[in-house]
């Protein structure tokens, strides 16, 4: 897959949460283009919560070279340079709500779509999945879902995940788009949607059955998965 790709291109691979698989970071280590891909942890989601960084480091043992990113209680001087440095951003799952509006006040979506215009690679998984869309479906604001029309608008529409894994996800979502919530992709626990510019251009599977849906009013289409382990 990494060797279809242009190193200028714009990628996403927006995970469904549930677990980040090996075998489906890995396709997005080779995305990067290169043996040992320097990778930037993002865990705003949980409040920069170590042990999450620490599950990376085990993730990309051997594999990648990993620096964690803290916002709290402040982010590093020369955020930016520090950004545009690596090959692979890596955002993890929490609070959606809470991370876009950190990141706002620091000005790190403005580098996050220069990194994304440069060709490194995002990516991410529950909230780091959805984060890259415009609209989603989150449990930001407390324990029932709510659909929410602010995220940071790099891919079009709206995002779902967790759809196979939390039994209330897929009702919601068909629900919301049914009403007029835009229509979008919705993916199963980690399951990795791999957009080029803003076009899915392949679905990744860790295990069989598991896959990415196109969610619009009145339909909810499977997509074709290749399958990794």
């Amino acid at each position: 897959m990494g060797n279809l790709i242009g190193m200028a291109a714009q990628q996403i691979v927006a995970m469904g949460g549930g677990g980040t698989p090996d075998a489906v970071l890995a396709e997005v280590f080779a995305l990067a283009g290169r043996e040992r891909p320097r990778v930037l942890y993002v865990g705003t989601t949980s409040a920069d919560d170590p042990r999450n960084a620490l599950l990376m480091y085990e993730h990309a043992r051997g594999k990648a070279d990993v620096t964690p990113l803290k916002f709290f209680p402040w982010p590093p001087a020369g955020l930016r340079k520090l950004t545009l440095a690596q090959d692979v951003i890596f955002v993890g799952g929490g609070s959606t709500a809470n991370m876009l509006a950190i990141w706002r006040v620091h000005g790190f979506d403005r580098i996050l779509r220069e990194a994304w215009e440069q060709g490194i690679v995002l990516c991410g998984s529950s909230a780091g999945m959805i984060c890259w869309f415009e609209a989603s479906v989150t449990d930001s604001f407390g324990p029932q879902l709510a659909a929410m029309n602010d995220g940071l608008g790099f891919l079009p529409g709206s995002a779902c995940p967790h759809y196979d894994d939390e039994e209330l996800r897929r009702p919601f979502y068909r629900d919301a788009v049914d009403g007029g919530f835009p229509a979008g992709y919705a993916a199963d626990s980690g399951v990795g949607l791999h957009f080029v510019g803003t076009e899915l251009v392949e679905v990744i599977s860790p295990r069989e059955g598991a896959t990415g849906y196109r969610v619009e009013r009145g339909v909810e289409i499977p997509l074709p998965a290749r399958s990794v382990s």
